[in-house]
């Protein structure tokens, strides 16, 4: 499978998740199937002492926002959209919804007979969409909890990633 992440839309979320992937953090992370997404594990034995805002750039905006989700009802929409089948996304904190889990991802498995008005989810505007998958999504509807992720790995665009400082 392939997944594009866009930096320019969320780049706390997809940094993160880069650095994860060129950290090998989700080689060997199991899979779990639920109900519309299947969701990577949460590897608490990982360091989980930093927190990644929920990251969402309205449509429009030139910049995304920060700890606050969209109102699609009042007609704010995502630039990226979980309304796609195969979105990438990161999961919410066990600690606030204002934040990411700053390791559990997951792939929406995007249903429009299980979407509201005007074919969006009822989860579009919640979550910090980062990517798509965009080769292999014939593999999703396979995957089955307890599948292992056996190597994730950045395939391009490492050299536009810019990490913080550690002071």
């Amino acid at each position: 499978m392939q997944v594009v992440i866009d930096g320019y839309s969320t780049p706390l979320t997809a940094g993160n998740f880069a650095k994860l992937v060129i950290d090998g953090a989700y080689n060997g992370s199991k899979l779990n199937l639920i109900n519309q997404a299947i969701l990577s594990d949460n590897r608490p034995d990982k360091d989980s002492s930093y927190s990644v805002p929920l990251e969402i750039k309205p449509s429009g905006q030139f910049e995304p926002l920060y700890r606050t989700t969209l109102s699609v009802q009042d007609g704010e929409l995502p630039v990226l959209p979980l309304s796609v089948y195969g979105a990438v996304a990161m999961a919410h904190s066990e600690d606030s919804e204002e934040y990411s889990s700053p390791y559990q991802f997951f792939f929406y498995l995007y249903d429009k007979r299980n979407a509201g008005l005007g074919g969006l989810s009822f989860d579009e505007g919640q979550f910090s969409v980062f990517g798509y998958t965009t080769v292999g999504k014939e593999i999703l509807p396979q995957i089955k909890t307890g599948d292992v992720i056996q190597s994730a790995k950045l395939v391009e665009g490492q050299d536009r990633l810019i990490l913080p400082n550690e002071s």
